[in-house]
């Protein structure tokens, strides 16, 4: 008989509901992802959010320099006494007080309340003033001519109450542009010799300059035992051959006259018609201008 209870097994049949049995082990669950650990109480935590630096000790905090302020020397250069490099070697022996207070310290700034002594006079600093002449003849920068010639200062009376100086020497027959200031180190920079900005001069001769002449002195000549550069000399475009452009760096008057001079050539008359980047454009002769801020900029980069 067929039996409905259903007790009897099948051979290799599975009990109903029951899973298979197995021995291997379970694989582990992976652990639950954790957040930052939080600080322990008394735990110092770097103070990143401020930035502070732990200062070193025995390190004094610099000053910030204040509106207005200078550096030592410059006030000094600026009071038109010397060059900056001049009044360090004042300021490092001992001959600067500031307040009453002798100042050694390079770089030491100073307030426009502030009261400076130098050598024993209380100095003031001036404004930089450049002035640009186109110089006439008869005039010299020279202050031992003789009354037979006017001296240039003259020319400029009455531009500035600052006392100026001309940069560079003009002799009685030179004229063309002059430049002068109170500022001692731009005198300096263009009274050395290594000088790298030119300047160009129209030159007058007794007679026409010769084409081979012209070319040996483009290539450059010995003079006096040094080498003098010539940057560009050729025939001026509408004039007869002994009117001459020549452009050098060098600010010595007394070179351009020597160069023709050295191929027996009399010069009659030498105008500078441009110095550093400066033109004469728009001021006639005898008439001085005020240069711009621009100008000032590129004969101080010049």
């Amino acid at each position: 008989m067929e039996n409905r209870g259903g007790n009897n097994k099948r051979s290799g049949s599975r009990p109903t509901g029951s899973r298979p049995s197995s021995n291997k082990p379970k694989p582990a669950m992976p652990k639950r992802a954790q957040g930052p650990k939080k600080a322990k109480p008394n735990t110092k935590v770097p103070d990143t959010a401020t930035n502070k630096v732990e200062k070193k000790p025995n390190q004094a905090p610099k000053r910030a320099k204040e509106k207005d302020e200078i550096r030592l020397n410059k006030y000094i250069a600026n009071s038109g006494i010397c060059s900056r490099r001049d009044a360090d070697i004042y300021i490092q022996s001992g001959n600067v007080k500031v307040n009453g207070i002798p100042v050694i310290e390079m770089g030491y700034l100073v307030k426009p309340s502030d009261v400076v002594n130098f050598d024993g006079t209380v100095i003031t600093p001036e404004k930089k003033v450049y002035i640009l002449l186109n110089k006439p003849k008869n005039f010299t920068t020279a202050l031992d001519e003789g009354q037979e010639y006017r001296n240039v200062l003259e020319l400029v009376k009455g531009s500035t109450t600052s006392k100026i100086a001309p940069i560079g020497r003009m002799d009685k027959n030179t004229t063309g542009l002059l430049v002068f200031t109170n500022d001692t180190d731009m005198i300096r920079k263009f009274s050395l010799p290594n000088q790298k900005s030119p300047k160009i001069y129209q030159v007058s001769l007794d007679k026409n300059l010769k084409f081979e002449d012209l070319e040996k002195i483009g290539k450059g000549l010995m003079l006096e035992g040094h080498r003098v550069h010539v940057e560009e000399v050729s025939y001026i475009e509408g004039e007869s051959k002994n009117e001459i452009g020549i452009k050098i760096k060098s600010s010595n008057i007394k070179v351009v006259r020597s160069i023709f001079e050295n191929f027996n050539y009399n010069v009659l008359r030498v105008d500078r018609v441009a110095f550093a980047g400066l033109t004469k454009k728009n001021l006639p002769r005898g008439n001085w201008r005020v240069l711009t801020d621009q100008e000032i900029i590129n004969l101080k980069n010049a």
